[in-house]
This record gives C-alpha cells, sequence and structure tokens, in this order.
C-alpha cells in the first residue's frame, strides 16, 4: 500500500504524467516541460509511489502508458482543468498567465494567424508559451482529450459539446510561375493544364476539390502533397497550377503569382474551435478575443 495520500498529490506530477504519455518517452516529456531527465524521473518515481502503480513499462524501444495510467490520464485533465479555473476566477490578467497553449492548425491558418498571436502574446502574456500541432482532419477527440486546447480550421467537428466561431472567409486564387508559363485566362486552358494540390490526413481533399468532383469537374493532378508548404517546391521552376487560399500570397506562397479561379467556385470558411468547459474560462476567452482581433485584420485585407 502506498505511504502517500492524496494530499502529497500537485498540479506539478498532474501535468508530468500527461506529458509522458503524450510525448511517449522521458526524453520528450523532458523537452516539453523545459526540465531534465533525472528531474522527470524522480518526480515518476514519486507518482508510482502516490499511485502505486509502474505507470509505464517498456515497450521496443520506448514505452507505453499502463492500463492504469490511462485511466489516470482522463483524471488528471479534469482535475488540472478545475485547478486552472480555481486560480483564474475573479478578473484575468494575462501578464500573470503562465501556460504552455496548444493549439491545432494546418499551415495555411498556422502561417496566417499564429505568427501575429505569438507577437501579441510576448507583449501581453509573456509567461505563455504556444505549442503548434498539425490539425490535419480536426475531431471531437482531439478537444475531448485535450490534445489541444483550440483548433483553427475550415473544418470544425460536429459535437454538442463543441463551440466555434467563424474568423474570416477567404477567396480561392490560381497559383502559378510565371517565369514558366501564363495564367490561364479560360475554363479551358485551366482545365487543361497540370495541376498539384493538398490531401491531408487520413487522405481527405480540399473541400473544393471535393466541390469540383461532385460537379463533374475533373483537372489532372500531377501530385498531391500533404500540406500548403510543399507547394512552392514543386511548383517553382514548371507549369503546375495550384488552386488554394489566396492568402497564401501573403507568407507561403509570395514568390509566385496568381489570378482568379476562371469558374465559379465556393469560399473558404475559417473558424476557431475549442470545447465547451472553456466556454467562460477568463484566460481561454481572453486567448479567443486576441484571435479574433487578428482575423478583423485579415477580413479588412480580403475585402480590399
Amino acid at each position: 500500500m502506498s505511504k502517500f495520500d492524496y494530499l502529497d498529490l500537485d498540479g506539478h506530477l498532474l501535468q508530468l504524467l500527461l506529458a509522458v504519455v503524450e510525448a511517449g518517452s522521458v526524453t520528450g516529456a523532458a523537452l516539453h516541460m523545459g526540465v531534465s531527465q533525472s528531474a522527470i524521473s524522480h518526480q515518476l518515481d514519486k507518482l508510482r509511489e502516490i499511485t502505486s502503480d509502474p505507470l509505464f513499462v517498456k515497450s521496443g524501444r520506448g514505452i507505453v502508458a499502463t492500463a492504469r495510467a490511462e485511466q489516470l490520464v482522463e483524471q488528471a485533465r479534469a482535475l488540472l482543468a478545475s485547478m486552472s479555473q480555481f486560480v483564474a476566477s475573479g478578473e484575468f490578467d494575462p501578464a500573470l498567465w503562465k501556460t504552455t497553449f496548444t493549439i491545432a492548425a494546418n499551415d495555411f491558418q498556422r502561417d496566417a494567424l499564429l505568427p501575429p498571436l505569438m507577437s501579441r502574446l510576448k507583449e501581453s502574456a509573456p509567461g505563455v508559451a504556444l505549442r503548434v500541432i498539425p490539425s490535419n482532419v480536426p475531431s471531437l477527440e482531439m478537444l475531448r482529450q485535450e490534445h489541444c486546447q483550440l483548433v483553427i480550421s475550415p473544418r470544425p467537428p460536429d459535437g454538442s459539446d463543441v463551440m466555434q466561431k467563424r474568423l474570416f472567409e477567404d477567396e480561392h486564387r490560381v497559383f502559378f510561375d510565371p517565369t514558366q508559363r501564363n495564367a490561364p485566362q479560360t475554363k479551358a486552358d485551366y482545365l487543361a493544364a497540370d495541376h498539384i494540390t493538398v490531401v491531408h490526413e487520413p487522405k481527405r481533399a480540399l473541400d473544393l476539390d471535393q466541390w469540383f468532383c461532385e460537379r463533374g469537374i475533373l483537372r489532372n493532378f500531377k501530385i498531391m502533397v500533404p500540406g500548403f508548404a510543399a507547394l512552392p517546391a514543386f511548383m517553382q521552376g514548371s507549369q503546375l497550377l495550384a488552386t488554394v487560399p489566396g492568402l497564401l500570397q501573403q507568407h507561403l506562397l509570395k514568390d509566385l503569382s496568381s489570378v482568379p479561379v476562371p469558374l465559379t467556385c465556393p469560399k473558404i470558411p475559417m473558424y476557431m474551435i475549442w470545447h465547451k468547459r472553456y466556454q467562460n474560462d477568463g484566460a481561454h476567452r481572453w486567448l479567443r478575443n486576441e484571435l479574433s482581433q487578428i482575423s478583423e485584420t485579415i477580413r479588412t485585407t480580403t475585402s480590399v
């Protein structure tokens, strides 16, 4: 029987448990938390004594969580959320906020929104570290299991416990290398060309590609890449066309030219999505407001 009682438990140990589970290794957890591996190992030994469970066992070259640890993870997330709300009660002061805030976003919305958000955090909430993970096709589990605290995506998952807010919408444009080809002027030019597109994991095409396909508009895709960041390397020096969000002209595709799509196509909405447990959390609400203000600038840009 453990010689510890529940009063020996603290938030740092709960955070440690989550870090090791998510990283899948002590080394990864140490890097994420910014401490030494020996410190992680020492705290992990204490947590093992408190829970009377090994928590992690070797599996090949790595480690895996025990069944008991998997059960404790869900409790740890709930307890940490409660502790965060406990200290955040009353008026929220971002200057005193110290946390690692995880946002899931693919490269388009990541580059459009998160660098300016990081600048705002540096100024108003210097104790906040921003962790960015790919959203791919966002799922409810990402938010329910707190893999992240916020998702930015054009595809909000459908769930009664998930909240969302539209940030902005963008227009599709056709990008090309002007040193290799002229802009497609007509629908016939456009459909006769070779194209490149993005297919997010797990094998989810862009909404526009699905929209065209459903209407019998077929293009010749020569290459499919997992993210927008891969487009420039394949497009520069080639005659490929990419039909993607126009905002990419500001960063990833700034060295390419673009023109409107010579076909009717839908706009691209962008949402921020969060679990309702954070709906009234002062810190979370403050960060959502910062993102909303950044999106106002983007809306102004896209409307010009």
